[in-house]
């Protein structure tokens, strides 16, 4: 069995992912849906260890042995991966993602027009919110490649590892990669705050301290873009000021309040009569009765102002399925499956 092989029928089949797990047959992910490759022979542990490691360099090597699991990119060709090698029951794992390779606009990826004022946007934090695999980075490197195209700005990117790479336009982009180009979130965010950025672009907000650097980026006048795994954009809300000691959740509400500009909740779902999956989105603008509503800890009505809001640009995620239904686009299972609200997708559609 032969990585660059299997790497490539992922290619070939328009896959998004390769799953290779001792024991099992190669899978590949194809609109959302997985496939055994019955035809390739079964995944041994002693041909798996030999495929996966020669991909490493002697430091990844070091870093997947004491820490059990590592992120890197692997570029076949003209493709770039996203990897996860990690194990499993003692026995070593992988999962591709492939990358594509031109950043899409918004239009192609048919995402609200809304979404083009996050690249005019000044300073303030954006959220990109949602599971793993809903397209979170790809919408991120659609928006930051509009400024790129758009703004002589200097961008500064954290990623774990680098997806996309960005093409030369008007901006400068630093990309920096964990493990690569810098050894924590942390130091380089700091480090970012010195290296005079108009944009910072944080891969996930993963723990209290990135949190709050996040924060204070956005709060000294930069552009702060990261992402979270939440469903909702209120869900969104409480993870960050639940991720603080309790003394200090006033005081972040606060802050939250005023340097948050827009969430945006992403899922990718089935279209109804052709190959493909297409997002669905909820957007929250952060106006004043959303400010309100955090920093007074009542995130309990920001779903009925995301209802009431659409003239701001907010969007609730069921009136998006909505929407999405009714033009034949997505079928009305899709639309109460993905809900994440099924109360209120039940009577929008009813």
């Amino acid at each position: 069995m032969d990585l660059s092989k299997l790497l490539q029928l992922t290619i070939d089949k328009k896959a998004s992912d390769l799953h290779m797990v001792p024991g099992y047959f190669p899978a590949i992910r194809v609109n959302g849906d997985l496939f055994q490759l019955t035809t390739l022979e079964l995944i041994t542990a002693e041909n798996i260890e030999k495929m996966l490691i020669t991909i490493l360099n002697q430091e990844q090597k070091e870093i997947l042995l004491a820490n059990r699991e590592i992120d890197l990119a692997y570029k076949l060709n003209e493709a770039r991966f996203r990897v996860n090698l990690y194990y499993a029951q003692n026995l070593l794992c992988g999962s591709f993602r492939l990358i594509q390779p031109n950043i899409s606009t918004l239009e192609q990826l048919a995402l609200p027009a809304y979404l083009h004022q996050c690249a005019d946007l000044r300073q303030g934090l954006v959220l990109l919110t949602g599971p793993t695999g809903e397209g979170k980075s790809t919408t991120l490197a659609s928006i930051v490649n509009e400024i790129n195209q758009k703004y002589a700005k200097h961008i500064i990117t954290i990623e774990d590892p680098i997806e996309y790479v960005y093409p030369k336009y008007k901006a400068i982009i630093s990309q920096r990669e964990l493990h690569q180009d810098t050894h924590s979130w942390t130091v380089a965010l700091k480090s970012a705050l010195r290296e005079d950025p108009d944009v910072i672009l944080v891969g996930e907000m993963r723990d209290f301290e990135t949190i709050s650097l996040a924060l204070t980026a956005a709060e000294t006048g930069h552009l702060v873009f990261s992402t979270l795994h939440t469903n909702s954009a209120p869900e969104s809300i409480d993870r960050i000021i639940d991720a603080f000691p309790p003394h200090q959740q006033s005081q972040i509400k606060n802050q939250l309040s005023t340097v948050l500009k827009i969430i945006i909740a992403q899922r990718l779902m089935p279209k109804q009569n052709e190959v493909g999956r297409i997002p669905g989105v909820e957007i929250l603008v952060n106006i004043p009765a959303v400010a309100t509503s955090i920093r007074e800890g009542k995130t309990f009505l920001i779903s009925n102002i995301l209802e009431t809001s659409e003239s701001d640009g907010c969007l609730l995620f069921e009136k998006n399925l909505l929407g999405l239904y009714r033009a034949g686009i997505i079928s009305k299972e899709t639309a109460m499956t993905y809900a994440i609200r099924p109360k209120e997708i039940a009577r929008l559609i009813r």
